[in-house]
C-alpha cells in the first residue's frame, strides 16, 4: 500500500468578524492546502489581517468555522510589524516569530512530564517531540547562523537587543523570520514592506520554492504577479470575498472584465427602464390630452363618435399603466458601487532656482559608520531615483540634505525659493501624542478647521481618525495624512522615502497618477518595481556607484 506525506488542508467557511458594532468580515470562505499560494487583497480596514488572525487562530470569528487537516496541522503568522519588546535579544526574537520558542516550551513540559510520569505524558511527549521537529527546532540555531550571513546581517546583531536594530536590520530580521519558518501554513502580513532589491529577489525565491502553503497580504504588484497563483479579493462594501484562480494577471483581467460586465448590465438595465418610463409618461400625456379635448370640443350630437373618443383615450391610460408595470417588473440592478479612491494632487508652490540641492565632497557619518565623499547636484524638474541596498546610506543622505545630519566634511544645501515635501520612511510628521491629528493638521497647515476635516477626508480620514491622537494612529492613515498635508501646503522639492509602504494598492495607483502631473523637483527612494517603472525619472544615484563616492 502505498505511503506518502498526508494531505494538509485549511479549511475556514462563513467566517464573520465584527468589532463593537461594526461588520468586518462576512461569510468568507477560503480553502488552504500544502499547494496555496494565496494572495489577499482589498483596501486598507478591509479586514485582511484580521482573516489570517481567524485562520492562525488568534482571534475567535464571530461566526462561521474553521478546520485543520490533520489536527496538529501548523499555521504560523508573520506579522508585519517588528515587536521589539517581545524579546531580549533578536536570536529570541527571531526564535518566537518562527514558533520555535513555543514548540520548545511545550517540549520541555513534555519532558517534565513524562519524567515524572504524569498521566498521558506520552502522547503529549510524542506530540510535542514531532512538532519541535517539524519546525526545526533541532538544528535551529545553525540555519539562523547561516542566513544572517546570506541576507548580510553580521552574527553580532543576533544577540543585541532588538531595540538597537536599524531600519534596515529590522527588515533583514523579518526577512530571516519568515526564510526560517517551516509551518505547514504560512501566513504572511506585508512581507515586502522596507526589504531592497536583494531581500525581495530572497523572499521571492522562499515563496515560491518552499514546500508548504503560503497566504499573503501584499501591496507590491512585482512580488504578486511573480508569486502567486490566486487570489482573493476582500469587498469593502459588502464585507464578503472572491476568490480568482490563475495568478495575479489572470485576477487583474477578471476584474477588469467583472467590472465591464457589471456597468454594462446596469447601463442596459437603466436604459430600458428609463424608456419605458417615458414612454409611460407620454402615453399618460395622450390620454389626459384626449380627455381634455372631448371636455373643451364633444362631438355634438355624436353619441358613438364621442364614445369611440373616450374608449381611445382610455385604452391610452391603460397602456400607459400596462408600460409603467413592464418598468417595475424588470430585473432590478444593482448599480455597481464605487469604492473610496484617493484623489490625490500634489499642490505646486512657486518654482524654485535653478539648483535645488546639492552635496559637494560630503561625508557621512553614524558612529563607526561612514559614507562619502559624495557629489550630488538636483537641478530644478530633476525626477531622481536614490538608488543602493538596505543601509547603504539612503536615508542618511535625505538627512543630510535636510540639514537634520552634520556633515563630517563637505558641504550640503538646499537652494533659494526650495520648498520641500517630505514623506520620510518612518512618517513622524503627525506623530505628536498629546494632540489629535486634526489639531496637528491645522497648526502644520494653518487651514480652518473646516478646511482641514475635509481635505483629510478626501484622503479616506474620516472624523473620528481625525479626532485621535496622532499616536495612535496606523501606519497608512499617518502616510494618507502627510499626502493630505503636501496637497493643503504645496511643495516644490518633493522626498518621498518608501511612499507606498502602507499604503493599499488604489492608493498607490493615484499616487503614481498625481506624480505623473506633478512638475517639480522629485528625490525617490522606492524599492517598489512597479512603482519605479511607472514614474517617470530622469536619472539614479547610486550610493554604490564609486563614480559618485568614495568610501
Amino acid at each position: 500500500m502505498p505511503t506518502g506525506k498526508p494531505t494538509i488542508s485549511l479549511t475556514a467557511r462563513n467566517i464573520s468578524v465584527e468589532y463593537g458594532d461594526q461588520l468586518i468580515l462576512s461569510d468568507v470562505n477560503v480553502t488552504l492546502t500544502e499547494r496555496s499560494r494565496l494572495a489577499i487583497v482589498g483596501p486598507n480596514g478591509v479586514g485582511k489581517s484580521s482573516l489570517l488572525r481567524v485562520l492562525a487562530d488568534e482571534i475567535v470569528p464571530g461566526g462561521g468555522t474553521v478546520h485543520r487537516t490533520p489536527r496538529d496541522l501548523t499555521v504560523g503568522l508573520v506579522n508585519q510589524e517588528l515587536d521589539r519588546s517581545a524579546a531580549s535579544t533578536t536570536r529570541d526574537l527571531i526564535s518566537i516569530r518562527t514558533g520555535i520558542h513555543g514548540a520548545q516550551h511545550r517540549f520541555n513540559h513534555a519532558v517534565e512530564s513524562l519524567a515524572s510520569r504524569a498521566a498521558g505524558a506520552d502522547d503529549e511527549y510524542e506530540q510535542a517531540l514531532n512538532t519541535w521537529l517539524r519546525l526545526g527546532a533541532a538544528d535551529f540555531d545553525a540555519r539562523l547562523e547561516a542566513l544572517a550571513d546570506e541576507v548580510g546581517l553580521p552574527e553580532r546583531i543576533l544577540d543585541l537587543n532588538p531595540q538597537a536594530l536599524s531600519g534596515g536590520q529590522a527588515a533583514r530580521v523579518n526577512l530571516m523570520s519568515v526564510m526560517l519558518s517551516r509551518f505547514d501554513l504560512t501566513l504572511l502580513d506585508e512581507p515586502t514592506n522596507d526589504l531592497d532589491l536583494a531581500g525581495l529577489a530572497q523572499l521571492e525565491q522562499w515563496v515560491v520554492n518552499h514546500r508548504g502553503g503560503i497566504a499573503l497580504i501584499s501591496h507590491d504588484r512585482s512580488f504578486l504577479k511573480r508569486t502567486t497563483t490566486a487570489v482573493l479579493e476582500i469587498d469593502e462594501h459588502h464585507h464578503t470575498a472572491s476568490l480568482f484562480q490563475g495568478g495575479w494577471q489572470a485576477y487583474l483581467d477578471e476584474r477588469s472584465r467583472a467590472k465591464a460586465q457589471a456597468a454594462k448590465a446596469y447601463a442596459d438595465y437603466t436604459s430600458e427602464r428609463d424608456r419605458l418610463r417615458s414612454r409611460s409618461q407620454k402615453q399618460r400625456e395622450w390620454a389626459d390630452k384626449g380627455a381634455s379635448r372631448q371636455k373643451r370640443h364633444p362631438a355634438d350630437g355624436d353619441k358613438h363618435r364621442r364614445s369611440y373618443n373616450l374608449a381611445q383615450t382610455e385604452k391610452l391610460a391603460a397602456k400607459a399603466k400596462a408600460t409603467l408595470k413592464a418598468a417595475d417588473r424588470l430585473e432590478a440592478v444593482d448599480k455597481p458601487w464605487d469604492s473610496w479612491e484617493l484623489r490625490f494632487t500634489i499642490g505646486q508652490a512657486p518654482r524654485s532656482g535653478k539648483i535645488v540641492a546639492t552635496l559637494h565632497e560630503a561625508v557621512l557619518a553614524r558612529g563607526t559608520w561612514r559614507l562619502g565623499p559624495l557629489d550630488l547636484e538636483i537641478h530644478w524638474a530633476d525626477r531622481v531615483a536614490l538608488v543602493g541596498p538596505n543601509g547603504s546610506g539612503k536615508s542618511s543622505i535625505i538627512d543630510a540634505l535636510m540639514g537634520r545630519l552634520a556633515l563630517e566634511s563637505g558641504r550640503a544645501t538646499l537652494g533659494p525659493g526650495v520648498k520641500v515635501g517630505e514623506l520620510d520612511q518612518r512618517r513622524v510628521r503627525f506623530t505628536q501624542r498629546d494632540e489629535t491629528l486634526l489639531d496637528g493638521f491645522i497648526d502644520q497647515t494653518s487651514l480652518a478647521p473646516n478646511e482641514a476635516r475635509s481635505i483629510l477626508a478626501k484622503f479616506g480620514i474620516g472624523a473620528d481618525a481625525a479626532q485621535r491622537t496622532a499616536g495612535t494612529l496606523s501606519p497608512g492613515e499617518r502616510t494618507r495624512a502627510q499626502l493630505a498635508y503636501f496637497q493643503a501646503t504645496g511643495v516644490n522639492f518633493l522626498i518621498l522615502d518608501e511612499p507606498t509602504n502602507h499604503l493599499d494598492l488604489p492608493a498607490i495607483e493615484q499616487l503614481e497618477s498625481a506624480l505623473s502631473a506633478y512638475d517639480g523637483t522629485l528625490l525617490l527612494v522606492s524599492h517598489d518595481r512597479a512603482l519605479v517603472d511607472n514614474v517617470e525619472l530622469t536619472r539614479s544615484f547610486d550610493i554604490q556607484s564609486p563614480s559618485n563616492h568614495q568610501t
